[in-house]
């Protein structure tokens, strides 16, 4: 029989924004259906209904212009199960021991429990391995996660102190992330930087862009590992490709695929933020947490490990010659 970890009588999930200048003058339900916990107008405008959610205190409608400095807070109430039960999943888990874990994630699987995905997500596949921390019951463990379609390593707490260190070993740069990514076009340097403030872009609101007024800072640096010039014989190459190593200095949502869209170079395969047309055929945005190296933070010990390129980019890559 399996365990079922049930998440006990969880109250509403607090949400929390102070309106930034990028949002002076937007409508409340625009403004809420950013949050994460919400995610669309829709659920937004439900809230509001219910009246779950206020500005500076009070119960406004869903077209309330908000302002600069207000604070937009609304109750989102649990999904009906909230009942997280293990599922049989086939993870390589790098490293493991009592206080947390570094899981391989595979494309296609969503990080955790969200809207729409009330099952088969990384966490239903962990926990069995016990992992824990956080403010919310259905991303026990999560510090940091990676898109659904992006593979690779990522680190997973198993207790509530090494969930709050790994956080602000995070916050303060103390974990060095590599990605590979395969973008679009040839550079004329070897490396480089993307300095520019990510949030969410004004028109789009599920999506992010270094155009957003308000955004957060962010910082990306790449390094180029070998190129593909373009070839006039070969259509499916206009413009040629360059694969990259990426290290994250910052972790801002979607911010390697905005940053590199923002230079020219968007990931291949990205059918957000690059081309529409899957020149390559690589199915997913070409995009592999490669690397990481961080000081455990009980012990001390140096933990560096890789994962290879899964099958699916590998093939994208020989297509190329």
């Amino acid at each position: 029989m399996k365990a079922r970890l049930p998440v006990a009588a969880p109250g509403p999930d607090r949400v929390s924004i102070r309106v930034s200048a990028g949002d002076d003058g937007e409508r409340l339900d625009r403004v809420l259906a950013a949050a994460p916990g919400v995610g669309s107008r829709a659920a937004a405008q439900r809230l509001i209904a219910a009246g779950l959610a206020t500005v500076d205190g009070v119960p406004r409608s869903k077209n309330f212009l908000v302002r600069s400095g207000q604070l937009v807070e609304a109750e989102v109430p649990p999904p009906p199960d909230s009942t997280l039960e293990p599922e049989p999943m086939d993870l390589a888990i790098p490293f493991e021991d009592e206080h947390l874990l570094v899981v391989d994630k595979p494309a296609g699987i969503v990080t955790h429990p969200s809207k729409g995905h009330a099952r088969g997500t990384l966490v239903h596949g962990l926990l069995a391995h016990s992992i824990a921390g956080g403010d919310s019951p259905r991303r026990p463990g999560i510090v940091h996660r990676l898109d659904k379609d992006t593979s690779g390593l990522m680190i997973v707490a198993k207790s509530e102190e090494s969930h709050r260190l790994l956080v602000d070993m995070l916050a303060g740069h103390e974990v060095e992330r590599t990605y590979l990514a395969l973008v679009h076009g040839v550079f004329e340097t070897k490396e480089g930087t993307v300095e520019a403030p990510v949030g969410r872009d004004a028109a789009r609101r599920q999506q992010m862009s270094v155009a957003a007024r308000g955004g957060r800072d962010a910082v990306t640096h790449f390094r180029v590992a070998e190129s593909w010039p373009a070839d006039s014989r070969e259509r499916d190459r206009a413009g040629g490709y360059s694969l990259l190593e990426v290290r994250l200095e910052t972790g801002r949502t979607h911010q390697i695929r905005v940053h590199l869209a923002a230079i020219g170079h968007p990931v291949a395969g990205d059918a957000t933020y690059g081309r529409r047309k899957d020149t390559l055929g690589v199915g997913r945005q070409f995009l592999h947490s490669h690397r990481l190296r961080f000081g455990h933070p009980v012990t001390g010990e140096v933990i560096e490990l890789e994962s290879p390129l899964p099958d699916d980019l590998k093939a994208a890559l020989d297509r190329l010659g």
